[in-house]
């Protein structure tokens, strides 16, 4: 499956969350609206609202946006810190997916969302994102070529029951070689990553290492993931 903005929209995620049974529990609407609310309140609008894109929502954004520009924010970096039983895992192995996670950088997508598009827009995005609350939107500084600009990132929960904290490089390629869910399988959301970030002309280090981990362990046949 692939997620897109008519099937985020019509409720797939809320769905595919309930199909755990009890697993992980969904924000419900009031919910997500009272948080895109309160990370609006006060900001001027009148020029749309730029989001910062560090994992999937660079090659699938799933969202308008009238301007994209490549920007690197500081005091975060990128870092498999979340579990997964839904997309890219399932609840007998959980995989692993992006989360900003604190301190040096990130460098990434921002998007501009024009005005007229907000409401629409950040509804669909927070459907995705913010479905049980494991991110927190936060206000970041995207430093641009044509300067910067105040932006929206999702950065980890550190107080979430999925934030996985420090995972030794060994572990997390075995769980990411390993796990799959209704998204396709956990490596997959790897290599697009460091795919689409490569033709944008950004390397991340730390993620080729970790991809040619994964690949030695999908070449050897990796043990099974035990969460």
């Amino acid at each position: 499956m692939v997620l897109t903005r008519d099937n985020i929209k019509n409720g797939v995620v809320q769905r595919m969350v309930a199909e755990l049974a009890g697993v992980m529990r969904v924000l419900s609407e009031d919910e997500l609206a009272a948080l895109r609310r309160q990370i609006l309140q006060g900001v001027d609008l009148s020029q749309g609202v730029w989001l910062f894109a560090y994992g999937s929502l660079i090659w699938n954004p799933a969202f308008h946006f009238t301007e994209r520009r490549i920007g690197t924010i500081y005091g975060y970096h990128r870092r498999f810190c979340l579990w997964t039983q839904l997309g890219r895992g399932c609840p007998e192995r959980p995989g692993l997916v992006l989360g900003l996670e604190r301190g040096g950088s990130c460098r990434g997508v921002a998007y501009r969302v024009a005005p007229d598009a907000i409401e629409d827009e950040l509804e669909v995005v927070w459907r995705r994102e913010m479905v049980s609350g494991s991110y927190v939107p936060t206000w970041v500084r995207a430093h641009t070529e044509d300067g910067p600009v105040p932006a929206i990132a999702f950065v980890i929960n550190r107080a979430h029951e999925r934030y996985a904290r420090y995972l030794p490089d060994e572990r997390v390629a075995e769980v990411i070689a390993t796990a799959s869910g209704r998204l396709g399988p956990c490596a997959d959301y790897l290599m697009n990553t460091i795919e689409h970030l490569a033709e944008l002309g950004i390397h991340d280090r730390p993620l080729e290492r970790l991809r040619a981990r994964v690949l030695a362990k999908r070449s050897e046949g990796a043990p099974a993931h035990i969460a």
